[in-house]
Order: C-alpha cells, then structure tokens, then sequence
C-alpha cells in the first residue's frame, strides 16, 4: 500500500513538472498582446536618444531592453552576452532595464556580470517602439532604426537559422540596406511593459 501510494504521488508530481514546462513553452510562443495606445516607428526612423547615448557616433548602437524579472529576458542574458563579446569593438551595447522595480546599474552589472552601461530610460522603449522584453533595437551610426525585434525563435537562443538580432548586427556592419525580416523576427514575443506578466 505504501509503495503504490508512492508511485503515485510521483506520477502526480512529474505530471505537474511536466504540465508547467509544457504550459510555460506554450506561453512562450504566443505574441505579446499589442497595448493599445501603441505606435509603430517604422525602420529608417530617426531615434532622438538621451544625451547619455549620444557620445560617441561612430558606431551603431544596440540597445537590450530587459527585465531582471522576466523569465524570457534572463533564458536571453547568455546569448545577449554572447553578441556583446563578439560585436563590442565594432558596435556601442547598452542595457535598457525596464521594470517597476528599482534597480541600481551596479546590481544589474554584478547580478549577470556585464561590463556595459545600463540605462533606466524607458521613454527610449516609447521612442523606439518597444512594449516587451526582451527585444534588440539596432540603430546606425546616424541613430535611423536599423532593426527592433527579437533574438530568436528559439527561447534559448541557439538557432542560428533565426538568430536575428546577429543576422542584423551583421547586415548593418556590412552597410546592407536590403535586409528584410519575417514576421518571426518583428512580431514582440516575452513579457509585457512594465510588468512582468
């Protein structure tokens, strides 16, 4: 009696492990609902930015829009910090955090070891166009959005097929004007601003 009473708490209690990730997966993979009061900023639109990002015009600028607290934002950090070690010579890497919560730069810094400036501007989610996290917005040297979207289709980032955010670092380091985006890489998928839902 004792070991079927057991087994069946296992059944139940892998049953539910495997409910959640399945649930969470699913959740994933639907869109983020469009806030009503949304506008669009079209590809080629001059980004008026802070003066904090305004220094330096000779290379194009990449902001990570991010939330401490949204699970698709954390699964990201490892590919985000991949990008940053690869393009940080040739590509100015900001971390734009967005969350009602208060942070300091040095947390966000040390909690996931980034070497970079982080920024607490959200009116740069509003001029860029962005109501989720995590999204790559890529801007020229003459601040005209490159391209605002996603990293990946993949949650942990490992498709290189549909890495992005790369794809896009890579056409505008070579001056590509013609690079289109599928649906895929331009619909915001992850959590909604401001709150982690």
């Amino acid at each position: 009696m004792k070991k079927a009473l057991v087994f069946f708490w296992l059944i139940f209690l892998f049953s539910a492990i495997g409910y959640l990730f399945w649930y969470n997966d699913i959740i994933y993979k639907l869109p983020t609902p469009i806030p009503k009061d949304y506008k669009s900023i079209e590809t080629g639109s001059l980004i008026v930015l802070n003066d904090v990002l305004n220094k330096n015009h000779s290379k194009p600028i990449f902001l990570h829009f991010f939330n401490p607290d949204c699970p698709c934002s954390r699964f990201n950090m490892k590919h985000f910090k991949s990008l940053v070690k690869e393009y940080g010579d040739r590509v100015d890497f900001r971390v734009v955090v967005l969350s009602p919560k208060s942070f300091t730069s040095e947390t966000i810094q040390s909690k996931f070891d980034l070497q970079i400036p982080i920024l607490f501007d959200k009116a740069l989610a509003t001029a860029c166009g962005v109501y989720s996290t995590p999204q790559a917005v890529l801007l020229d040297q003459a601040q005209h959005l490159y391209y605002r979207g996603n990293y990946n289709t993949n949650r942990y980032c490992t498709d290189e097929k549909t890495s992005f955010a790369k794809i896009a670092l890579n056409g505008l380091l070579k001056k590509q004007t013609d690079l289109v985006f599928s649906q895929a890489a331009l619909k915001s998928y992850g959590c909604t601003l401001p709150d982690c839902k």
